[in-house]
């Protein structure tokens, strides 16, 4: 049995240690989706995830995938890649495409979990400079890839990446996550392991390291922003 949030409280959460075995790291329903639930949440590591047609849930899986400075890399291939490719690289000029992009139908999915709640809260937590995207363009500057995610101190919480364009999601992550390293961020959460991902160099971290590091980076300042254009 979860709990069920009421939207019209204070953001809060039950402790991180009951969520469920089956289905792994379900903590809670219901709540709200302002930039005050999102902040409570993410600070204890709990995000939402649901379809649109159901109620709103609340997750914090365990173990957790992150990409740390120390495991980060970039494949050889990919970095080859990155050097030859025509695509262009900025941040957080286009935050709402890109959650559209993400939004969008996907060739092996009828669709994702983004619903218009999700687009209508997390443009504001960017506006207040609490959430980034990298974006990839195509030759004749249409936007064909990229990823989002929400920053608390530092801290990246990943979100979700698309790509209409092959190799734009790698190319936009790998042009990225070494500046975001270099600016000060000391975690990347993935959530949960993906192949596109662990080439990058994912670990999974049980609760106790997770909420410890977790704890330690987003309660540091926010690192500087990133540059405009990045390739």
């Amino acid at each position: 049995m979860i709990d069920w949030l009421d939207e019209f409280r204070p953001p809060e959460f039950p402790d991180t240690s009951r969520a469920l075995e089956e289905p792994e790291g379900l903590l809670a329903a219901g709540g709200h989706l302002s930039p005050a639930w999102l902040d409570c949440a993410y600070r204890k590591g709990i995000f939402p995830w649901n379809d649109p047609d159901e109620a709103r849930l609340w997750w914090t899986p365990m173990p957790r995938a992150v990409i740390l400075p120390e495991t980060f890399r970039v494949p050889k291939r990919i970095a080859r890649e990155v050097r030859n490719t025509d695509l262009r690289v900025t941040a957080n000029l286009d935050f709402k495409g890109v959650m559209k992009g993400c939004m969008a139908p996907r060739a092996d999915s009828e669709g994702t979990w983004i619903d218009d709640e999700i687009i209508d809260n997390y443009p504001r937590l960017h506006d207040a400079g609490r959430a980034i995207s990298i974006e990839c363009w195509d030759e004749s500057g249409a936007l064909c890839g990229g990823f989002y995610g929400l920053s608390i101190g530092r801290i990246l919480f990943g979100e979700s990446m698309f790509t209409q364009h092959s190799g734009a999601s790698k190319v936009a992550f790998a042009s990225a996550a070494p500046l975001l390293f270099e600016l000060g961020f000391e975690m990347i959460d993935c959530q949960m392991r993906t192949s596109h991902l662990e080439r990058f160099g994912i670990i999974e971290l049980d609760r106790p390291e997770f909420e410890s590091r977790l704890l330690a980076g987003v309660n540091k300042p926010a690192p500087p922003s990133l540059p405009g254009v990045l390739i």
